[in-house]
This record gives structure tokens, C-alpha cells and sequence, in this order.
């Protein structure tokens, strides 16, 4: 009998022991490769200060903001962290990323070229930092992004034409920056853009024609640049149009406005009204709004 329970004692030790094998092994491993990056990130942007800091002792998976799945880190979401300084170029170590989200903190420096390499990132969130510099005229190169937001940045120089490339783009907002030139023709071959936020920056020129292609854009925000000439008449197809603001432009006409169909619209913003014989019969411009780009943005759960 005595040995029986010795033998059930030897027994439950084992089960315990294989319980904690099975839970360490549950707790997923990145390569030392891609902590280090990791580590590199919280150097750059002085961890020690942040709002949530990582201890660097404990698993990668356990860090703030951290998502590791097949031992590979996919997520990164650090909105609102106190993170101040500039991004590592040794970023684009971390292949299988998909989500960054270092948003309403006080990043500074020019985005590292090396950025452009994170073939897998589908979500790019970058606001309300205080990144300079022009953007990478390589950024064409993420493939899969679907959402790049960047407003309220130094950002300066021209808008890349390589944007164009990025076919699976949903969102991009580069609204109150310093950007100057043009828009780029390219833009209108984004045929999933949905949002296009482009307010106060010191952009310049004719609004390309090539932006009527966009039939699911729902939200085009221009307003405070130094845009001339006319709306292109192709805004007409713009189906699903339902923010619109140009306001606080240099347009030499609005007559092009009388081809939008004004039912579609829940803002509507543009100069000089009172002073156009167009019949927007369905608009209450006592309503409309400007487009708030400064809004806070929501950590992902």
C-alpha cells in the first residue's frame, strides 16, 4: 500500500513536470535575430521612458504590445507609449511583420529607407509623431499595405509616385504635413483606396483627372493647399463619394461641381459658395464640417 502511494507521488510529479514542458514550449520563441531588433527598437526609443515598459528578461510574446505567432513577431502596437526618438534601420529584420502601429508619440528623424523592406506589412500607422524628411521614394515597394496613415508629421518633399504601386491600398492619410508638388497621376490607379486625406499641406497644381478612377474612394479631404485649375469633370464617377473638401484652394472654376450628384454627400466643403449658380438641391451646407484629422486613434485589442 505504501508503495502504491509512492508510485502515485512519482506519478503526479511527472504530470507537473510535462505541464510545465508543454506551457514553456506554448510561450513562443523569436530567432535572437529578431529580439535583437526588438531590443534595438527600445534603445532607439528610450524603452526606459515609456509608458509600458518591456522587461527585457522575460519572453518576447510577454512584451507590451508584442504578437508572436510561429515564432515569428507579426504585430507591433505601441500607440500612444512615449516613444521618442528615431527608428532603426535594423527594423526590416523583422520579415514576417504585418501591423505597426507607433502612432501619437514623439518619434523624430526621417523613416529609415529600410522600412520599404517589410514586404508583409499591411497596416503602416505613423501619426502624431514628429518624423521629418521626405518619404521613401522605394515605399512602393510594400506590396501588401492596406492602410498607411502619416498625418501630423514634418514630413516633407513630394508625395512618391511609387505609391501608385501599392495596389491593396484602402487608406492613406498624409494630411498636415509639409508636402509640396503635385499629386501624383499615379494615385488613380489605386483602385481599393477608400480614403485619400491630403488636408494642409503646401500641395500644388491641378487635381489629376486619373483620381475619377477611384469608384469605392468614400472620403477625399484637399482642403488647404494651393491646388489650381478646375475639378476634374471625372469626379462625376465618383459614386461613392461622401466626404468631400477642397476648400482653402486656388481653383479657378467650380463649374465641374454641377456633374457630382449631391445626394451622395455627408460633407461637402468648397469655396465660395454664395457666389455659384449651382443647383446642389439635396446639400445643407449649414451642416457641413471639415474633416477632423486629428483624431485619436484606438489600440488594436
Amino acid at each position: 500500500m505504501m508503495r502504491k502511494k509512492i508510485n502515485m507521488s512519482k506519478f503526479s510529479l511527472m504530470v507537473a513536470l510535462m505541464c510545465i514542458t508543454v506551457t514553456s514550449n506554448m510561450i513562443a520563441q523569436v530567432s535572437s535575430n529578431e529580439k535583437d531588433v526588438l531590443v534595438d527598437l527600445y534603445n532607439a526609443l528610450d524603452g526606459n521612458a515609456w509608458n509600458q515598459k518591456w522587461n527585457l528578461e522575460e519572453p518576447v510574446a510577454k512584451w507590451h504590445g508584442v504578437k508572436v505567432l510561429n515564432n515569428h513577431v507579426v504585430e507591433i502596437n505601441l500607440f500612444r507609449n512615449n516613444l521618442k526618438g528615431s527608428l532603426p534601420g535594423s527594423i526590416k529584420n523583422l520579415e514576417k511583420l504585418r501591423y505597426l502601429n507607433l502612432a501619437f508619440n514623439n518619434i523624430e528623424g526621417q523613416l529609415p529607407v529600410t522600412l520599404t523592406e517589410l514586404s508583409n506589412l499591411a497596416v503602416l500607422k505613423i501619426e502624431m509623431n514628429r518624423i521629418e524628411g521626405t518619404l521613401p521614394t522605394e515605399i512602393g515597394n510594400l506590396k501588401n499595405l492596406k492602410e498607411f496613415t502619416a498625418f501630423n508629421n514634418f514630413i516633407s518633399g513630394s508625395i512618391p509616385e511609387s505609391l501608385g504601386q501599392i495596389q491593396n491600398l484602402k487608406i492613406l492619410n498624409l494630411s498636415s504635413n509639409k508636402l509640396v508638388g503635385v499629386i501624383p497621376n499615379s494615385l488613380g490607379s489605386l483602385s481599393k483606396l477608400e480614403s485619400l486625406g491630403l488636408f494642409e499641406n503646401a500641395l500644388e497644381g491641378s487635381i489629376p483627372r486619373q483620381l475619377g478612377n477611384l469608384s469605392k474612394l468614400k472620403e477625399l479631404v484637399l482642403a488647404n493647399n494651393e491646388f489650381r485649375g478646375e475639378i476634374p469633370m471625372e469626379f462625376g464617377q465618383l459614386a461613392s463619394l461622401e466626404v468631400f473638401q477642397i476648400q482653402n484652394n486656388k481653383f479657378d472654376s467650380f463649374k465641374s461641381l454641377e456633374y457630382l450628384d449631391s445626394k451622395q454627400f455627408l460633407v461637402f466643403d468648397y469655396d465660395n459658395k454664395e457666389d455659384l449658380n449651382i443647383d446642389f438641391k439635396d446639400v445643407n451646407f449649414s451642416k457641413t464640417r471639415m474633416a477632423d484629422t486629428k483624431f485619436d486613434d484606438e489600440e488594436s485589442e
